[in-house]
């Protein structure tokens, strides 16, 4: 592993993090090969010390303006000055990252968390944001839409049964209620794709060090929600069955690294229960382990909804105890050799 920062390289441009196009792959390939030459950047795979790059959602429907669900923070432009200090670490870094995770947030539009799904006693879907208690869910307030059971292949009983057990099982966690989110990051969607000045960045990376980008799909479960990259928030129904699996191979990837570098969107939502649940595995194998975890808070985000919500407090709480329980917050811009613990 080599340490030394490197120079940006020509071909990128900071003022396209708000863009969407399509960069070129091959000529791109043809630069990083050359920069690889150029800068005596060798093989991943040699690496005596292996640092991985965790990248939490960095899709256009949470980074890019104007996209169903636009991560602006508080200065309103939140998630687009976190692209453009996430790609100049990569780029910048190069020779320090072995390894990069990507997880993309993935749904299909009848979900449960998004309006479809529900109706009201008058047959109306809920409106983005609001929030279904466990106790309006018994009462009737809200329920699965008619259609639900049609298009999941369910029984309509089942169902029923399904939305209560959910409910209350998120409120007995002491977590949150369900909250009806916006159609977002669509299968099939352009909010579904990554960045692309991130995608181009992740794959000059690859070609450069000679190291596949690992994408893990998430969140596609129609009767789930799934905030964390590893698993569900509810994972069995009202019987005790599996909804959703857990992704295993992701969590031992990361946990088998020297170091592990984690960026993402939002800071208060995925990102953040995210880190808690990788936490909460760390703390079952033993201590130590989350020292070799380092988050970059200035490429991150919280969720921000002007007249709305504003979370930008609670992730900030919960950056401090991931800090307490030995987490390292770091910035981008400092260099990764003077980080606290690094390998060398």
């Amino acid at each position: 592993m080599d340490s030394h920062e490197l120079p940006l390289p020509p071909h990128y441009d900071s003022a396209r993090a708000e863009e969407i196009w399509h960069p070129d792959a091959a000529k791109l390939a043809e630069r990083a090969e050359a920069w690889r030459s150029a800068h005596g950047l060798t093989p991943a795979s040699e690496d005596a010390r292996r640092v991985s790059l965790l990248l939490v959602d960095e899709q256009n429907s949470f980074c890019m303006p104007g996209f169903e669900l636009f991560v602006a923070g508080r200065s309103g432009r939140g998630a687009v000055e976190d692209t453009k200090r996430l790609c100049s670490f990569i780029y910048r870094n190069l020779g320090v990252i072995s390894n990069i995770f990507v997880t993309a947030d993935s749904h299909l539009p009848v979900q449960i968390f998004h309006p479809c799904f529900w109706v009201d006693r008058d047959g109306d879907h809920p409106a983005p944001f609001t929030v279904v208690s466990a106790d309006e869910v018994e009462q009737g307030v809200w329920q699965g839409a008619p259609d639900v059971p049609i298009v999941l292949g369910m029984d309509r009983a089942y169902l029923e049964d399904y939305v209560r057990h959910y409910t209350r099982t998120l409120e007995q966690r002491g977590k949150y209620a369900l909250g009806i989110w916006p159609y977002h990051v669509l299968l099939g969607s352009l909010g579904h794709a990554l960045v692309p000045l991130i995608h181009e960045a992740v794959f000059f990376h690859s070609i450069a060090r000679a190291s596949q980008p690992s994408y893990h799909i998430k969140g596609s479960h129609p009767l789930t929600e799934h905030y964390s990259v590893f698993g569900p928030e509810v994972e069995t129904d009202h019987h005790g069955q599996s909804i959703a699996p857990r992704d295993e191979a992701l969590l031992k990837a990361l946990l088998a690294s020297d170091a592990v570098v984690v960026a993402g969107q939002a800071k208060s939502h995925c990102l953040a229960w995210s880190i808690d649940d990788l936490l909460g595995e760390i703390q079952l194998r033993g201590s130590g382990l989350a020292e070799k975890f380092y988050l970059l808070e200035d490429c991150t985000s919280p969720v921000v909804v002007p007249g709305a919500a504003d979370h930008t407090e609670a992730a900030d709480a919960a950056f401090r105890r991931f800090q307490e329980a030995g987490m390292h917050v770091v910035q981008s811009t400092e260099p990764v050799a003077d980080w606290p613990g690094i390998p060398r």
